[in-house]
């Protein structure tokens, strides 16, 4: 059987470099930019790994997955994102991703998160150190944002915060989680 690799990305640049590595180890590459050029690359193309971004323009990448998930049969998912939280790679996984990786991975990461199967998951380490509370703080956002769908101001009410306010925590990079 071929691998057939959808890269779901908006960065060019790093869609680019992403699918020139991964063509180096094998796989047929195909590249869409956002969700409804993914949908329609999906159809044509009938991947069996995908590599999602969470943060696309319009859609989710969530969405995405979602779709991806949906098809017969699912390719393998990985979801890649800058803005790494627990709330968005629980979500991710129930909606079908295999592996959840944080910016910035290289193309043996991403590639042993494609190949990897869900079992050999009980042999990860699990962190004794508990979160920052910086940490739980962009976390508990984070799982907020995602039950209202990413709208801003529907989280910023829920919060009990100022939009513009919590428009510039989510500017900020994510807090390390140690």
């Amino acid at each position: 059987m071929s691998m057939k690799l959808l890269i779901v990305e908006d960065d060019a640049d790093f869609a680019a470099a992403l699918s020139r590595a991964m063509g180096k180890r094998g796989f047929n590459v195909a590249l869409a930019h956002d969700a409804i050029a993914a949908e329609a690359a999906a159809e044509a193309f009938a991947p069996s790994h995908a590599i999602v971004d969470l943060k696309l323009p319009g859609d989710s990448g969530l969405k995405v997955v979602s779709q991806l998930a949906a098809r017969t049969p699912a390719p393998a998912i990985v979801v890649l994102t800058g803005y790494a939280s627990i709330a968005t790679a629980v979500a991710a996984v129930r909606l079908g991703a295999r592996h959840y990786l944080a910016k910035p991975a290289d193309a043996d990461e991403i590639l042993a998160a494609l190949l990897r199967d869900r079992p050999d998951d009980a042999a990860l380490e699990v962190s004794p150190e508990p979160l920052s509370v910086a940490r739980l703080e962009w976390e508990h956002i984070q799982k907020v944002l995602n039950e209202h769908d990413g709208n801003i101001s529907a989280t910023a009410r829920a919060l009990k915060m100022h939009r513009r306010t919590l428009q510039r925590k989510l500017d900020k990079r994510p807090p390390r989680a140690d």
